[in-house]
């Protein structure tokens, strides 16, 4: 079967099977619609999310509710102060009756790993995930095991002026390709949930959208969604923009606007586009650069300085 104009690479099984599957999410986590749609934009560029916000407002219902819907395997830690990375890895153990150490694989070898509270634990097993996040592998006892593909870490943490938490350090905010956060739902939502079922039953009930090989397919057509040569000038000036910006210290890196472009693929797919336009980087560019820009200390938030450095840039 012929895709279907503007779907990029996806056949219209494909292209409905997608659109359930935001339809399913947005129907557990409720009036959430952009946030569900940057959810989907980071799982399709094989990227990874940081959720911040306040305990209670649905950060890990979307992540159990993804899993659900896509079919992925899901494993959640709950990030404490005294975690150590082997909880989080893995561990070898002396098996007396072979005479011979075994290797017990940690939570991190799943599809959906959801690190619940990420800047609750110390630094030490906060770097447990930087290989993970990055190479999609871990290296244990000098032995380097693959993690399972796809390979998608949800990260939540509290505001940082919360008691009993630690600062993400630069090294490991690159890894996140994108940061949101949900807020309080809106009056209607909030009724609904109120009144509802639980959300844990709901997901429960939650049947997988993609059939055997889709979700691949579909990951594999993001690569496939044209950015033309003026889109790709348009990505430099924002980077460039960013390292001369006033209040910016350190602004983004050549893998910041790559990473920047594979979720704009990802974005013009989702809205049925097989070309990327100028309208999906801007959508995006806050959610990705924001936590990656080092800024002074009186420059504002790091989101009100990405949002001046995209209006400082015209679209030619």
């Amino acid at each position: 079967m012929a895709p279907p104009a503007g779907s990029g690479m996806l056949t219209q099984a494909m292209r409905d099977a997608l659109d359930r599957a935001q339809t399913q999410v947005n129907a557990l986590v409720l009036g959430k619609a952009h946030e569900v749609r940057l959810a989907f934009v980071a799982l399709l560029s094989d990227g990874h999310i940081l959720i911040e916000d306040l305990p209670g407002l649905g950060k890990t219902t979307l992540a159990h509710a993804l899993a659900a819907t896509v079919g992925l395997q899901f494993q959640r830690v709950q990030f404490t102060s005294d975690l150590l990375p082997a909880d989080i890895l893995g561990v070898s153990v002396f098996d007396a009756t072979r005479a011979a150490f075994e290797f017990h694989p940690g939570p991190v070898f799943a599809q959906v790993l959801l690190a619940d509270e990420i800047n609750r634990a110390p630094p030490r097993t906060q770097s447990a995930l930087l290989e993970a996040m990055a190479e999609h592998q871990v290296t244990i006892d000098g032995i380097t095991r693959p993690l399972p593909s796809p390979f998608f870490v949800i990260a939540t943490q509290n505001p940082v002026d919360l008691s009993g938490t630690y600062p993400l350090p630069d090294s490991q905010l690159d890894r996140f390709l994108l940061r949101l956060s949900l807020g309080y739902p809106g009056e209607e939502a909030e009724r609904a949930l109120l009144a509802g079922a639980d959300r844990r039953q709901l997901i429960a009930e939650v049947m997988p959208q993609f059939g055997e090989g889709e979700f691949d397919a579909v990951r594999a057509a993001v690569a496939a969604v044209h950015a033309s040569d003026a889109l790709v000038t348009y990505v430099q000036a924002l980077l460039a923009r960013s390292r001369r910006h006033p209040g910016v210290r350190v602004g983004l890196s050549p893998r910041a606007g790559i990473a920047l472009l594979r979720a704009a693929r990802a974005h013009a797919l989702l809205l049925g586009r097989a070309h990327v336009l100028p309208e999906d980087v801007q959508a995006l560019f806050g959610h990705v650069a924001a936590h990656r820009l080092v800024i002074d200390a009186d420059a504002g938030t790091d989101t009100a300085v990405a949002k001046s450095i995209l209006y400082a840039v015209p679209v030619d």
